[in-house]
């Protein structure tokens, strides 16, 4: 059944732009969209009936794909009106904004436009948030991050214009059951660790970091995407009017920013880099419930299973740095997104990671991961014993003694007999 998920347009316009088009593309003959239009009329007032797209598509008189593109062609048209740019195309929608690729008319170019929704034009919190991606966007200016190009307000719409990037979402392997090997997966962190080592180096704090914010270019580019909650580190005011408010993704998200803390830094992003590593090598999130305040609760309260637990063919220097990155304790993980870059690059060389292991040396993880009977751990303890235990006594040792001590007992025994005969 076709629903007009329209973000930016609204009902009632949406129906009448639309029974105009089924006409004119001859889908539909007049009297046949008013007849669907007097059936939507007599439902009920509630929001329980159908729009005229449902109508018509139950009707049999067109196809909910033939509606998809009709309502497409509908919001493109409506953003015509942006200065120097041609949309081309709907690319997604969501809650907060509309993306559609477009062609930059004065340098020729595709790009992507964001576009903020009416409804949420009217809300200046919203807007003010808008405008703060773009301009953090455009301090930032590394091949890991999605260039920003323009921000601006046209017609009653805030749009930001970025790089148009050809490919896809980390987030949409993961949807189809994708598990990616340590190398796949290193090799994508370790693009995304520069691309925030560049961030944090600006003073910038991206605070969202998950598959669903990586774009994986056709030629294999990751690059970070979405700086909708990117922050400056510095920003006192801004730190305080959220404090109390816990700003990120449930399954990715830091124990600090849970916690509404005013004083988050770079470290929250490692946090989130190193769960969505997790997530990328194990084909599950680290910490999974019913409902988005119980995974939170679980990012604050409950021991990390570490990844190498859930996927043996993971290496157990990829499992350290993870627990690293994600100990509840902030001041448990990297120091520096220079040092996760150094251990990821270790690891990558089939080394050590020298940073983890000096954590892990100094006790400060004790009590992050649950107990977790991994046969390669078990076997590394039996070996373990094995090598620091002097070693035991054989089976024919055993019998002897005791057959020597026998012996002893019936002497003994013998004695006392012939001393009593005596």
């Amino acid at each position: 059944m076709a629903q007009d998920n329209s973000n930016s347009i609204g009902a009632g316009s949406m129906d009448t732009e639309l029974g105009r088009l089924v006409v004119e593309q001859r889908l539909a003959t007049q009297q046949e969209v008013d007849r669907c239009l007097v059936l939507q009329a007599r439902q009920p007032a509630d929001d329980s009936g159908m729009t005229l797209a449902g109508l018509l598509v139950r009707e049999g008189m067109v196809t909910e794909s033939q509606i998809s593109r009709l309502k497409t062609s509908i919001e493109a048209s409506r953003h015509q009106q942006i200065p120097g740019y041609q949309i081309l195309s709907k690319l997604g929608a969501g809650a907060m904004a509309t993306v559609f690729k477009a062609r930059q008319v004065s340098l020729d170019r595709v790009v992507a436009i964001k576009v903020l929704p009416k409804r949420l034009s009217e809300n200046a919190e919203y807007v003010e948030r808008f405008y703060k991606e773009g301009k953090a966007a455009a301090k930032l200016n590394h091949a890991g991050i999605v260039q920003a190009i323009d921000v601006g307000e046209a017609a009653g719409y805030h749009y930001f214009v970025m790089e148009y990037v050809e490919g896809h979402t980390l987030g949409d392997d993961l949807a189809a059951g994708k598990v990616y090997t340590e190398a796949e997966a290193l090799d994508i962190i370790i693009q995304i660790a520069r691309a925030l080592e560049h961030a944090h180096g600006q003073g910038f704090m991206h605070r969202d970091v998950k598959p669903k914010n990586i774009m994986i270019t056709n030629d294999g580019v990751a690059k970070l995407a979405d700086m909708g909650l990117a922050r400056a580190a510095a920003d006192v005011e801004a730190a305080e009017a959220e404090a109390g408010k816990a700003y990120g993704t449930p399954y990715y998200i830091s124990p600090e920013q849970i916690r509404g803390e005013v004083d988050i830094d770079f470290r929250a992003d490692i946090y989130a880099l190193g769960a969505t590593l997790y997530h990328l090598v194990t084909g599950r999130v680290p910490f999974q419930a019913p409902t988005p305040a119980a995974v939170m609760h679980k990012h604050l309260k409950e021991p990390l299973t570490p990844p190498d637990h859930l996927n043996t063919h993971l290496s157990a220097g990829l499992g350290e740095v993870v627990e690293v990155m994600m100990a509840k304790d902030r001041n448990h993980r990297y120091a520096s997104t220079t040092d996760v870059l150094v251990d990821l690059q270790a690891i990558a060389d089939g080394q050590p990671p020298p940073q983890a292991r000096k954590q892990i040396d100094a006790g400060v993880l004790t009590g992050l991961a649950v107990e977790v009977v991994d046969p390669r751990a078990e076997a590394g303890a039996e070996q373990a014993a094995s090598a620091e235990l002097p070693p035991g006594p054989s089976v024919a040792m055993i019998v002897l003694g005791a057959a020597l001590a026998l012996s002893v007992l019936i002497n003994l025994l013998l004695a006392v007999l012939l001393l009593s005969g005596d």
